[in-house]
């Protein structure tokens, strides 16, 4: 193992250490989104990004957030509408917060869009494929 693998997964285990118990991934269909854009004096740029994700086979709706801020470039978001097939990978909110509401909404890291195949944030891993139905010949 050389140096520049150690420390890949010195840094993978350190994070899954710090948030293991907060890692949650959801695969729906988006309900609703939501993306707003501030400019504070042409420099700082700030994106919010809010959607209602509705997981297959299921009932309920989960909340997921995306902020980011950025100095003089604006911050990129990929086009989502509604009805799209998404896998959403994130945090939950902490244990300690005071309000319920805030636990469960999960913030974003990354969002893979089955429908269009596009992600938030590129990965090099293999691409999610849906698994469909293998007829059996007698």
């Amino acid at each position: 193992m050389g140096f520049k693998e150690k420390l890949a997964q010195y840094y993978t285990e350190s994070y899954i250490k710090k948030y293991g118990d907060r890692l949650a991934q959801v695969q729906g269909n988006v309900v609703s989104v939501k993306v707003e854009e501030k400019t504070i004096l042409w420099i700082f740029h700030k994106i919010t990004a809010v959607l209602l994700v509705r997981p297959e086979r299921s009932k309920n709706v989960i909340k997921c957030v995306y902020k980011k801020n950025k100095w003089f470039k604006k911050p990129g978001f990929i086009n989502i509408n509604q009805g799209n097939l998404v896998i959403v990978q994130g945090l939950k909110g902490k244990k300690g917060k005071k309000s319920k509401e805030s636990r469960e909404i999960i913030e974003i890291m990354n969002i893979k869009n089955l429908t269009t195949r596009k992600d938030l944030v590129p990965t090099d891993g293999p691409q999610v494929k849906r698994v469909q139905k293998v007829q059996r010949m007698k």
